[in-house]
């Protein structure tokens, strides 16, 4: 594939996005640097509880279009979803749970 057929599957993927999730990638991407603490920036932002957006961005992990906003991020929070995954079975698997 070119880098111009690329770069414009990309972009379509982009706006297949809500602005909303849009925004929940950005913000994750730099929420450190909000003046409140995260649930506080949630909640004011998204209206929405830290659970929901939480809920939200674990959805937004397995969506392409999220994937072709924000790839880094994407990666990375795949990543650690896939060691906290990874986590919790080894500790199912040591209490026989």
């Amino acid at each position: 594939m070119s880098a111009a057929a690329h770069e414009s599957s990309s972009a379509v993927e982009a706006s297949a996005l809500s602005a909303r999730d849009r925004e929940i990638l950005d913000f994750e991407d730099s929420w450190w640097a909000a003046p409140q603490g995260k649930e506080a920036e949630i909640m004011e932002r998204f209206s929405v509880s830290s659970a929901v957006y939480h809920q939200i961005l674990n959805r937004l992990l397995d969506d392409p279009a999220a994937l072709a906003h924000k790839p880094l991020l994407v990666k990375r929070l795949r990543r650690l979803r896939s060691a906290r995954r990874e986590h919790r079975s080894a500790g199912r698997l040591r209490t026989g749970r």
